[in-house]
């Protein structure tokens, strides 16, 4: 009987305990809710730093973040909005990381990488580019927008402008502001292909300008200039304090020329290999004002492995080395010993990527010409040669309406064609060219099949024009 009265107590102890615990453990998470309703029930602008509250949302990772939503929701949405290509990595590199891995370099590297990674950077640039750095000029980054963001905050800050031709890179003014400086646009043209003119550049610049960003090939257009028309915007920096951040990541896909035989049919069979050209080889005095971005997302298709680099006079490089050291330190081990095995692949390697783009592009051109005629709300761009995104004006289409939806601009339109026809393409408005939609052809054929079929079914049946 004791023994059970003893059980009683114990057994009736503990249970007050735990609703002790469990009352206490609410009153808690209310005090934690009402405190954190609170602080959010002030505005925005009260709590968030005036320099978060300056920047815009990159517009292709929300496009990208809702198409994954759609799909794990059960929807077929087609993607052609993120430009990552659709091919593995060679072999090499992805045993080169096993191999890394295996013998235990997982450690810490040197905040701008090894060596051996920047030697070889310092051999390429050298070697293929004629663009003569030192391994201590490289500074081996989390993925070349990295190396875009330690460039700017090195060289830019209050006070200072920053020239970007515009359509541009979403991240590039928010990387701008973000440094202090301000974001200068000038204004380029679908009918010259979306290429920068040198009496542009020579308009925009003032004391002030301290920048000039050239992304070349470019995304979001793929327009190239070649070294002739480097070489006259140059000219017009000369005698300038204007740094040139010279973006070319995409320098390793560079097209022949987009052409028809005499059936009105595009010729792939052309062997003709074209070759892109670096800001920082056109002259010492470009070189001296120069730093270049590169990376091994795009032409070895190594998105994931996160690895860019910059190559810059000795100064800059060292700041730039300075800022990462106070933010991430060096970039992934594994990945490093990668990119060595990337840069030692054979220099006809890529070859058969930069055709099967090439062909791509010469297809979706195909059937944005033929939608254009057969529509007229959309205006094709001439063949960017090189990247893999076209961008063409869909002005045109403007006014109409599609179900309750109506279009006023590219994000209204891009709104509708995802609704309508399950289609995921990129506002132009992200780039500066509130008219235009970027089309990126790095997909493979049944995928561009599809996205052209649905955007043809969209501009053919589902806008209404008033009349």
């Amino acid at each position: 009987m004791i023994m059970r009265k003893w059980l009683f107590v114990c057994l009736t102890v503990l249970f007050e305990s735990i609703e002790a615990f469990q009352v206490i453990k609410k009153t808690q998470l209310l005090l934690v809710s009402r405190t954190k309703q609170k602080l959010f029930a002030q505005n925005d602008e009260e709590v968030l730093s005036p320099l978060v509250l300056s920047l815009t949302p990159s517009k292709t990772i929300e496009i990208h973040a809702l198409t994954m939503q759609l799909r794990e929701a059960g929807e077929q949405v087609i993607s052609l909005s993120v430009g990552e290509p659709d091919f593995m990595p060679d072999a090499t590199v992805i045993e080169a990381l096993r191999d890394a891995a295996i013998k235990g370099e997982t450690r810490y590297t040197a905040v701008t990488g090894t060596d051996a990674l920047r030697t070889k950077i310092a051999e390429y640039l050298t070697e293929q580019k004629g663009t003569v750095y030192k391994a201590s000029d490289i500074v081996v980054s989390n993925g070349a927008k990295q190396a875009v963001y330690e460039s700017i905050l090195a060289l830019c800050g209050p006070g200072d402008e920053v020239l970007i031709p515009a359509p541009y890179w979403v991240s590039y003014p928010e990387i701008v502001k973000m440094s202090g400086a301000t974001p200068i646009f000038i204004e380029t043209t679908l009918e010259s292909g979306y290429k920068l003119q040198p009496a542009d550049v020579k308009a925009a610049l003032t004391p002030k300008t301290k920048m000039l960003i050239l992304c070349n090939p470019c995304n979001p257009t793929g327009a190239c200039l070649d070294a002739d028309e480097l070489r006259c915007i140059a000219k017009e920096l000369e005698g300038t304090r204007c740094w040139v951040l010279a973006d070319e990541i995409y320098e390793q896909l560079y097209y022949a020329s987009f052409q028809k035989n005499q059936q009105d049919v595009v010729d792939t069979s052309s062997t003709k290999k074209e070759t892109h050209t670096s800001f920082a080889a056109i002259s010492p005095d470009a070189y001296a004002r120069t730093v270049t971005i590169n990376g091994f997302s795009k032409a070895y298709a190594m998105t994931g492995f996160r690895l860019g680099y910059l190559a810059a006079p000795a100064p800059v490089a060292a700041a730039c080395g300075k800022i990462q050291g106070q933010i991430t330190s060096c970039a992934s081990s594994l990945a490093q010993a990668a990119a060595i095995a990337a840069l030692n692949l054979p220099q006809d390697a890529l070859d058969p990527q930069v055709a099967e783009f090439r062909r791509r592009r010469d297809y979706v051109l195909t059937r944005l010409e033929k939608i254009a005629s057969l529509t007229g709300t959309l205006e094709c761009p001439p063949a960017p040669k090189g990247a893999f995104y076209l961008l063409p004006d869909i002005s045109a289409a403007f006014g109409a309406t599609v179900g309750n939806r109506h279009i006023s601009d590219s994000t209204t339109f891009c709104a509708a064609l995802l609704e309508a026809r399950k289609l995921a393409l990129v506002p132009g408005d992200a780039f500066g060219a509130p008219s235009a939609i970027r089309i990126s052809y790095a997909a493979d054929q049944t995928t561009l099949e599809k996205a052209m079929d649905a955007l043809e079914s969209f501009l053919t049946s589902d806008l209404v024009f008033s009349s």
